[in-house]
């Protein structure tokens, strides 16, 4: 980050999620008290990795699902808190390898609010976020790569309402926000600061899975 703005140049972290309308949305609704407080959130991220000499089985290319997948809703997470975790719990099943092929985790901030997550290569491609409220609970189905004919669906427990995703271009709002930075010298969606902070928050969850103890975070 110091060489970047050391040399005037404007990095940031393909996360084309945080940039699509769809997530933009998800969080008007949040902003909205469609749900109430935000309680939990839930997400996952999984597939099945069948190539034996991929990349992600090499632990000193820093493979394992968690740095692959896990890091989408970690992330996810952590924009709808608007904070950073201040401790957190692992489980992880690893592979020959070493690297981890199945990882579940728990984040608890200081507010209160609770997060659970899961990702691996053993299990089919699933994806999904789950942010629960006082009022009602959002569900995404695609949350991490949006289409243009996906629905944010909206359970008040006694009925639901179904929301279409915007349309976009998936990676358009990432591009866009680069040229935005670049050229326009606007902030960045997705600083690097914010991306160091992913980083942290796997990095204490890989040594809470290690040591089998909560981790807390500065």
């Amino acid at each position: 980050m110091m060489a970047a703005q050391k040399n005037k140049v404007v990095i940031a972290e393909a996360f084309m999620d945080k940039h699509h309308p769809q997530t933009l949305k998800v969080l008007e609704l949040i902003q909205q008290d469609m749900i109430g407080e935000v309680l939990l959130i839930k997400g996952a991220f999984t597939f099945d990795l069948t190539r034996p000499d991929d990349v992600r089985w090499q632990p000193e290319w820093g493979g394992g699902s968690i740095w692959d997948v896990g890091c989408y809703p970690i992330s996810y997470t952590r924009l709808i808190a608007h904070a950073e975790p201040i401790e957190v719990f692992g489980w992880q099943a690893t592979g020959a390898s070493g690297v981890d092929v199945v990882f579940s985790g728990q984040l608890r901030f200081a507010d209160g609010l609770l997060a659970q997550f899961d990702c691996g290569f053993r299990a089919p491609f699933r994806t999904s976020m789950e942010i629960v409220g006082t009022k009602g609970s959002i569900v995404v189905d695609t949350p991490f790569k949006p289409q243009t004919d996906n629905w944010i669906k909206i359970n008040y427990g006694d009925r639901l309402e179904a929301i279409l995703s915007p349309g976009y271009e998936l990676y358009l709002g990432e591009i866009e926000d680069m040229e935005n930075a670049v050229l326009n010298g606007q902030p960045q969606r997705v600083p690097l600061a914010d991306s160091r902070a992913n980083v942290a928050t796997i990095v204490a969850l890989l040594e809470s899975a290690r040591t089998g103890q909560v981790v807390r975070l500065p």
